[in-house]
């Protein structure tokens, strides 16, 4: 069997993205609460995300994420991290800036707690992408995107996405649309 480069660079992209999910989840947690949500976007999803991207862009005036959008749209597969906003019940943390997790949780802020939890879940994701040699960026774009088309639990207020490719010079990187690429 011959198999195309296209078809093996595809599979491989989207292997890598489902193996960045699982690594996201099995990441090191505070106190071990599994607040990590992940998922792999490709085809239509991956397309509707972009397009929601563009959409902000337009709404927002904040050009990055039409940037993001292409680089979206060129990538075999993305992968979204977010994590739930659950207050650990602390009455002596304050990381948050708050003086306990009740008066974090009557402001409606986000737990530093779990905030952590997500930083270190998106580490173990994009260490594996590196560890398989795939282009990717971690982009607050998609991942504002994918909370505002209700792709995670209502509980998740804080997410990125991973885009992932294969190219012979990442496309993640010299990103002016009228830069020239060797």
């Amino acid at each position: 069997m011959i198999e195309p480069r296209e078809k093996a660079i595809t599979e491989a992209a989207v292997q890598t993205a489902r193996l960045m999910a699982a690594a996201a989840i099995s990441a090191p947690k505070a106190s071990g609460n599994d607040t990590v949500q992940s998922f792999v976007l490709t085809g239509e999803e991956k397309d509707q995300l972009a397009q929601h991207m563009r959409d902000i862009a337009e709404e927002t005036g904040a050009e990055f994420f039409a940037r993001d959008a292409g680089n979206v749209d060129r990538s075999e597969a993305v992968v979204l991290i977010g994590v739930r906003n659950v207050p650990f019940g602390l009455d002596h943390c304050g990381y948050c800036g708050f003086r306990n997790c009740a008066e974090m949780t009557k402001a409606g802020a986000n737990c530093a707690l779990t905030i952590t939890d997500l930083g270190i879940a998106v580490g173990s994701a994009v260490s594996i992408a590196a560890d398989h040699r795939m282009d990717n960026r971690v982009m607050f774009s998609a991942g504002q995107s994918a909370l505002r088309m209700g792709f995670f639990d209502p509980s998740v207020r804080v997410s990125y996405g991973i885009p992932i490719s294969v190219t012979s010079k990442s496309i993640y990187f010299d990103r002016d649309p009228g830069a020239v690429l060797f």
